[in-house]
């Protein structure tokens, strides 16, 4: 377990991120003592770290977090996001040891027992400076001790990226299953409640689904099936949902071209909603292009306006492409939401079409619940069609 009384430890500094531009930044090590390859991006954050952590769409990054103190409500089996914790690594500016009721395990023990390395003790605010300056940076993070600072500046220039590359197929599920029978694991994180009659049947494609997305749904009255991510659209079909929905996922959706050809067999058959890269996949699916944000949007309060009402929603966001506004053919799609940060396409809808998609998490674990109606707006899609 990792204390923050390893003076020695700290004073060494033998652990290093290494990015691809020479950038050497020097820590200690907080969690398993394994080398890892990833792309850096950084989360604006100041709570949620294990629920960033579990979110798969993390599959291939080092998240930094911008706020400085990480830890102090330790890591418990009700606020994971998924199965287990999936981010490639995790940078800190400072780890404490946790001191909350609920805390059933340090963060570092966590780290350490799910395999996934860690370093504290850099100026995280630094790093997100240059990430905000030179965009988004390959990185190697060294904690063994086996490897010198140019061979992992030279492997992480080496490194293939996420670019290209399908990674829905390695975190989704392998086999389908029905989301929370029992009703237990959505009624408010064991605290007792009623939900309501489960009266539409939905189909879930899990790119990298999050636990929350699936009680959203099942708290807008939603019987769940969760398909893994190559799931044919017939397949789909056979099924008879009511509606479909495109889940979130980590890295190029325009490398995952199995569920762009599913998304585009399912359109106009059948109501679809997507968020995140379920959003880019609706996108690509009708006739658009997705292009690799500078940094991406990482973090539980980015405002977005929406055009259909002007109201301007506080969101939660993890991703590092987006929607390409002028490859969109606005005869068949309607821009509904906008990043009033730097303009970007956060929601389409079909004109003709039950259909409608939003780039950010609207059940937001972490962040503000404001886009929550989206839920309902999909049940009110499958009733009016």
């Amino acid at each position: 377990m990792s204390s923050k009384w390893n003076w020695r430890e700290q004073r060494e500094k033998k652990a290093f991120l290494a990015l691809q531009d020479g950038t050497i930044l020097r820590g200690h090590s907080v969690g398993a003592p394994r080398d890892a390859l990833g792309e850096v991006v950084f989360n604006t954050g100041m709570s949620g770290y294990q629920e960033i952590l579990s979110d798969p769409s993390y599959s291939g990054q080092f998240v930094t977090m911008t706020y400085p103190e990480i830890g102090n409500t330790g890591m418990n089996s009700e606020d994971m996001e998924s199965r287990q914790l999936f981010a490639n690594g995790f940078i800190l500016h400072a780890i404490n040891t946790p001191s909350n009721w609920r805390a059933e395990e340090s963060l570092s023990d966590r780290l350490v027992r799910e395999g996934i390395p860690a370093i504290a003790g850099l100026d995280t605010r630094a790093l997100t400076t240059r990430l905000r300056t030179e965009g988004t940076q390959k990185a190697f993070l060294s904690v063994s001790g086996k490897v010198g600072e140019q061979e992992a500046v030279a492997q992480a220039r080496g490194w293939c990226g996420l670019d290209g590359q399908d990674y829905a197929s390695r975190v989704s599920c392998k086999e389908a299953y029905r989301w929370d029978e029992a009703g237990t694991r959505t009624a408010s994180w064991g605290i007792a409640e009623t939900l309501p009659v489960a009266d539409l049947r939905i189909v879930a494609y899990d790119f990298g689904i999050k636990w929350n997305i699936l009680r959203g749904l099942r708290l807008t009255g939603m019987d769940v099936m969760v398909v893994p991510a190559t799931t044919p659209a017939a397949d789909v079909l056979a099924m008879k949902p009511d509606g479909v929905f495109l889940s979130n996922g980590p890295a190029d959706p325009a490398a995952v071209t199995y569920a762009i050809d599913a998304a585009r067999g399912l359109l106009g058959k059948v109501p679809l909603m997507g968020i995140c890269l379920g959003h880019q996949i609706l996108g690509l699916a009708c006739g658009g292009k997705t292009y690799r944000l500078k940094f991406g949007h990482h973090g539980c309060n980015h405002p977005v306006k929406n055009l259909l009402t002007g109201a301007v929603e506080i969101t939660s966001q993890n991703h590092n492409f987006a929607v390409d506004p002028s490859t969109l053919d606005m005869g068949a799609l309607e821009i509904t939401h906008l990043n009033l940060n730097d303009q970007t396409v956060e929601g389409l809808r079909h004109r003709r079409e039950p259909m409608f998609c939003v780039q950010y998490h609207p059940e937001a674990a972490p962040g503000p619940h404001d886009p929550y109606y989206l839920f309902a707006q999909f049940r009110e899609l499958i009733r009016e069609a």
